[in-house]
């Protein structure tokens, strides 16, 4: 990377925020949507973890959208929220893991799932301007 390329702190900020932003708008959606799955909390652990992880890939698509990025990279994110709940569905399954660690785990890697795609793509966010 040039000098020129470096991220600026005006870029780290506008990166740190984007991340906060996005967070933010997860819990909105999670909280907005929840009403509309009342079941699906005590269905079954497994179908409850997938709602929450919809109902927060909703609210930060429609930010994302908002902020005018592009919708490979909303599809990117969402990917990124899913793919922790995804991945840990196997060991509940097989019994390793109980229903509340595949949503702790689940939500703990999702931020995680998230920075790293920002970080993949850390000129869409550190250069992405509010509009």
């Amino acid at each position: 990377m040039t000098a020129a390329a470096q991220p600026t702190r005006t870029g780290h900020l506008r990166f740190a925020l984007h991340y906060l932003e996005m967070v933010v708008s997860m819990l909105v959606g999670m909280f907005a949507l929840a009403p509309l799955w009342p079941a699906a909390a005590t269905a079954h652990p497994a179908a409850d973890a997938l709602v929450m992880a919809t109902n927060m890939s909703i609210g930060m698509a429609v930010w994302m959208a908002i902020r005018r990025h592009a919708w490979p990279r909303i599809a990117e994110m969402v990917a990124a929220m899913y793919a922790p709940f995804v991945v840990l569905l196997v060991p509940y399954f097989l019994g390793a893991l109980s229903g509340h660690g595949l949503m702790m785990g689940g939500h703990v890697l999702m931020f995680v799932t998230m920075l790293a795609a920002m970080i993949w793509r850390r000129g869409d966010y550190y250069h992405h301007g509010h509009h």
